[in-house]
């Protein structure tokens, strides 16, 4: 994921009906090489010149020429609807992976199963689920992330500590590692009340039996306490209300928080931050017997519904070889992702060790949008809602997730 961005704009009014008449916005050829469009929200480097050398090189094993075209990821959806009523989608189109099964909804993308493309036989079973819409797998992802917990290798190390296995391990390491006097918090997280928030909640609502169906349940209410629990310690800061995953990461990159819970997306500032040590485990399970299940994260290539079948084709083509291996393992060393490969992915691990917590995490990861398909962005509201009214002392975590769950139809 790059981050959770699931836009609530599509959820109903916003679907539209699509004639499947459409002309592509790759630019027409006259007998040469085709051209192929590809739209992504890439715009920073290195993922703009790493995608785009990659596209090329796809392109160039399929016969088509390359037009990259990166759009700010706030205005990609907003993008996307005006060009499908415009009738000017671009041959391949990037979403990210809780965004398919809206875009799909509302009839813009084309089953790969139309051109012969399946979902690779060892791609972990959540990036699936994550491309797929009633049965119909419209996009696949060539790597994944999730989030685990980062810490400061010498703050626990200082303090006598070993990085935590389960909540209670969690908690008491945080309150050890907390110091008032400098300002410094055992455990930072992002409570925001933006799907962030949500979507670093869930390995703990998810990992305890809560179920986004109904988020009113003990597990839940257990869960939520837990987050509480380490406000209340002093360990965890009143303003990780206010915080998003990227204020999660300066607190810790200035040493005012000793764990935090964050992505691979972080690494390139981590690791061109002088002097510090840090790794990561998988986030702490309430019990030592439970394996974490966290929300998978990552973006998808798939295939608009332009009208032009013979483009449609040769652009499957390219998401095809986006999916390779080969292409997956490319992409993870640039972007520091996870190929969505399990084999591939242990081998990654082997040469890039900061990404082992992650290629463990992913292979139990859920796809977000894989139970209420696109009437999940409903429910990540009502959790990130039930987490701050929790927080911010206005109900007790069982009152809060009721209120929540009222909202949760």
């Amino acid at each position: 994921m790059k981050k959770s961005r699931i836009v609530a704009m599509l959820v109903t009014g916003a679907a539209i009906s699509l004639s499947l008449a459409a002309c592509s916005s790759g630019t027409p050829s006259s007998g040469g090489t085709p051209t192929l469009t590809v739209e992504d929200y890439y715009t920073s480097n290195p993922a703009t010149d790493g995608y785009t050398s990659t596209y090329k090189q796809c392109g160039s094993q399929i016969g088509a020429k390359i037009n990259a075209v990166h759009i700010a990821g706030a205005s990609l959806i907003q993008k996307v609807l005006q060009q499908a009523s415009s009738k000017t989608l671009p041959d391949v189109l990037m979403l990210d992976n809780p965004d398919v099964q809206q875009i799909a909804a509302s009839g813009a993308l084309a089953p790969l199963k139309n051109f012969g493309v399946s979902a690779p036989s060892g791609d972990v079973p959540g990036v699936v689920k994550a491309g797929t819409y009633q049965g119909q797998v419209y996009g696949l992802a060539p790597v994944i992330n999730s989030i685990a917990l980062y810490y400061n290798v010498d703050m626990l190390k200082a303090a006598g500590v070993t990085p935590p296995k389960t909540w209670d391990e969690l908690r008491a390491d945080a309150k050890k590692l907390t110091d008032p006097s400098k300002s410094v918090y055992g455990f930072a997280m992002s409570n925001i009340n933006t799907y962030e928030g949500t979507w670093q909640f869930l390995p703990f609502f998810w990992t305890n039996g809560g179920n986004e169906k109904n988020i009113d349940t003990p597990q839940a209410a257990q869960a939520l306490q837990f987050d509480v629990d380490l406000q209340n310690d002093g360990s965890m800061s009143k303003s990780s209300v206010n915080w998003n995953q990227q204020d999660v990461n300066n607190q810790f990159v200035a040493g005012k928080a000793a764990m935090m819970i964050n992505g691979p997306w972080q690494l390139p500032v981590l690791n061109g931050t002088k002097g510090l040590n840090f790794a990561s485990v998988p986030i702490p399970t309430r019990t030592a017997s439970q394996k974490v299940v966290s929300p998978l994260g990552g973006e998808t290539f798939n295939v608009p519904n332009t009208g032009d079948k013979t483009k449609m084709a040769l652009a499957a083509k390219l998401v095809q070889c986006l999916n390779t291996p080969a292409t997956q393992l490319k992409i993870a060393k640039f972007s520091g992702n996870v190929p969505a490969d399990e084999s591939s992915a242990a081998t990654f691990a082997k040469t890039h060790p900061q990404v082992q917590s992650f290629v463990q995490t992913v292979k139990t990861a859920r796809a977000r949008t894989g139970e209420l398909g696109p009437k999940w962005p409903t429910a990540a509201t009502a959790i990130y809602t039930a987490v701050q009214l929790a927080l911010t002392g206005k109900a007790s975590p069982q009152a809060a997730l009721q209120q929540a769950q009222a909202q949760n139809k």
